[in-house]
C-alpha cells in the first residue's frame, strides 16, 4: 500500500510527515527549506511509494482563506506538474500550530526547543496527516 505524505507548506520552511506503508501511523520526516522541498520530494518518491500528498489548507476561524493561501496554491500547482501521477489532497490545518506547541510542552521539551519553528512545523505536519487519516 502506498504511503501518504503530509506537507505543512510555509514560505520559509516546510514540515513533512509520512505514514507507514499500511497507513496506520503518521511520523515526522522533519523540515525542509521551501526552496528545497520539490527536490526532497523527488528523492523521497524515487525510493518510497507515495499514493497521495496531503497539503495543509490554512483557513481563518470563519473558513475564509488566509494570506498564505496564494503561496500554497502556487506550490500545489508546481507539485501537480512535478508529480502528475500522485494525487493531491487538502486537509484543514486550523489550530495545528497551537496544538503542536501544546504537544511539545506536554512532551516536556525545554522552552528553547518548543520555540523552534522547525519543531512546530514537524508536529503540525503530523497533525495534518492524522486529521486526514481520520477522514478515510
Amino acid at each position: 500500500m502506498p504511503r501518504l505524505l503530509a506537507i505543512d507548506y510555509g514560505t520559509k520552511r516546510v514540515g513533512l510527515a509520512v505514514t507507514d506503508p499500511l497507513q496506520i501511523i503518521a511520523s515526522s520526516l522533519g523540515t525542509v527549506h521551501s526552496k528545497d522541498v520539490i527536490q526532497y520530494l523527488k528523492d523521497y518518491t524515487a525510493k518510497e511509494d507515495v499514493g497521495s500528498f496531503v497539503v495543509g489548507k490554512p483557513t481563518r476561524h470563519n473558513g475564509d482563506d488566509t494570506d498564505a493561501t496564494p503561496h500554497i496554491e502556487k506550490f500545489i500547482s508546481l507539485l501537480s506538474k512535478t508529480f502528475p501521477n500522485i494525487k493531491i489532497e487538502r486537509a484543514d490545518e486550523r489550530f495545528t500550530s497551537v496544538i503542536a506547541r501544546r504537544s511539545l510542552t506536554e512532551m516536556g521539551l525545554k522552552k528553547k526547543d518548543r520555540e523552534k519553528k522547525e519543531n512546530v512545523d514537524q508536529v503540525s505536519a503530523v497533525l495534518i496527516l492524522q486529521t486526514y487519516m481520520t477522514t478515510l
